[in-house]
């Protein structure tokens, strides 16, 4: 009866342990598939959770409590809350996973040794829209004090040229703070500190700094200077009075800033008053007749050159004269600019002139452009450009390689491209209405007698003049 009795005890017990070690591997089984005890992400506590219930907890954490405090200059912070732009935040299970099983590797250690916060990226969504609205209403953006450098005074009639001071203000790179205010809500961020990101502006030049000082003591030496333009035989005199108008202080390059839409007006006046080239002028011919002549002949201010050289005279603060730069230039400074010696082509009469110290000197008739093919040979003033003995004057070449015409002549001197003075060996008379229907293709035919000696008085850059009537 004894053992009968033992052996039931042993049963039993044997039945306890048996349950007893099915419930201790049950009950680790569900341990493993949750986070050890005091644990932390970003500050919430998922210790006994899942990865489920631990994602769920951050994310509500985040929505609930979420706030990114904003660091600003001068010691000022704002904030923008969660609910303000309906934020909601997730993090990866992946990455919940990972950390479970780091925690399950290592035993489920837990207590003082252990870290009680673990951080991990988040993902973060939320309403741009709204987002957009309240970076537009922060006060750093809104209520912006303007920094800005030294800077020199712009001109007051009557008055020296001084320093305005430097402004320590607040204001800052709207974009670049709104990026990246932007990106500290994308990742979660509960922080961002304005002032070591590189977002406000700052003061580069102070009233004291060197360079200001000397162009301000420049500036004002400019109010004393002269510019006198020399210009064929007259004086054109630049004040300083006029000059200080327009300068504006520091150019981009450090130098003294001139407005350069002042300098070009005031070369444009130049050029309106002493410009030739291109203007209509009056010839009193060999016959006595007055004609209207005009062309690219005669003088002309090089604008852009003239306007460089201006303003560098001008950052000089000193006096000086000027003969101005020229794009053009004509035989004579005074009176007509073809002066006293030239050649007249009267297309009207056929007939050429050469004129040497105001006399006529030499004279031929001459065939020019045919009229009727549009040949014509146009009026205007021109130079001669070269001199050659023995040229072949060739027309525009063929599909089979040959050429239009081929015409040899002894006395070649062109003034207006391929449009040239030339002997016409070819021709039996010249002169009368010829070149109406049997011209030249826009040359200048000479009789051949006569070609030599005018080739003899002519010389490079002798105006030649072409004139109808």
């Amino acid at each position: 009866m004894k053992r009968f009795k033992n052996i039931l005890k042993g049963l039993f017990l044997g039945g306890i342990l048996a349950a007893l070690s099915a419930g201790s591997a049950f009950a680790e089984d569900d341990i493993t598939k949750t986070f050890i005890a005091g644990t932390q992400i970003n500050g919430v506590v998922v210790g006994g959770r899942t990865v489920e219930e631990a994602g769920k907890a951050i994310a509500d954490s985040y929505s609930n409590t979420y706030s990114l405090t904003i660091n600003e200059k001068n010691g000022e912070q704002e904030k923008i809350y969660g609910g303000d732009i309906s934020l909601t935040t997730t993090v990866s299970p992946e990455l919940l996973n990972e950390l479970l099983a780091k925690q399950n590797a290592a035993g489920r250690v837990f207590g003082s040794e252990v870290p009680i916060n673990t951080p991990l990226s988040v993902t973060t969504s939320y309403d741009q829209e709204k987002l957009n609205s309240k970076l537009d209403s922060l006060s750093c953006i809104t209520d912006q004090v303007k920094t800005s450098n030294a800077y020199i005074s712009a001109y007051e009639e009557g008055k020296d040229f001084t320093i305005i001071p430097e402004v320590y203000g607040d204001s800052l790179n709207v974009e670049k703070t709104k990026e990246a205010i932007t990106q500290a809500v994308s990742s979660g961020q509960t922080y961002i500190d304005l002032n070591s990101i590189g977002v406000y502006d700052e003061v580069t030049k102070t009233a004291q700094d060197p360079a200001l000082l000397k162009l301000m003591e420049d500036m004002n030496k400019c109010v004393d200077m002269t510019i006198t333009y020399k210009i064929r035989g007259n004086d054109e005199v630049l004040p300083g009075s006029v000059i200080v108008t327009w300068l504006t202080g520091t150019d981009e390059g450090g130098l003294m800033g001139v407005d350069s839409n002042q300098v070009y007006a005031y070369i444009d006046g130049l050029k309106a008053k002493y410009d030739t080239s291109g203007t209509t002028r009056t010839l009193k011919t060999a016959t006595g007749r007055d004609v209207s002549v005009s062309g690219a002949y005669g003088w002309a201010i090089d604008r852009d050159k003239e306007a460089a050289a201006l303003i560098g005279m001008i950052r000089t603060g000193t006096t000086q004269d000027r003969v101005p730069e020229y794009s053009k230039k004509a035989a004579s400074e005074t009176g007509n600019d073809w002066g006293n010696t030239y050649v007249e082509v009267d297309l009207t009469g056929q007939h050429v002139y050469m004129i040497k110290d105001g006399a006529l000197v030499w004279d031929a008739p001459c065939v020019t452009g045919n009229v009727s093919k549009d040949y014509t040979t146009p009026a205007g003033i021109y130079s001669i450009y070269s001199k050659e003995r023995d040229r072949v004057l060739r027309g525009a070449k063929q599909a089979d390689g040959s050429y239009e015409y081929e015409s040899p002549v002894s006395y070649w001197m062109p003034f207006n491209g391929g449009i040239g003075l030339h002997d016409a060996n070819w021709r039996g008379s010249f002169g009368g209405d010829i070149y109406k229907t049997s011209g030249s293709h826009g040359c200048v035919n000479l009789p051949p007698s006569k070609a030599p000696a005018l080739f003899d008085l002519i010389y490079v850059g002798c105006p030649v003049i072409c004139y109808n009537y």
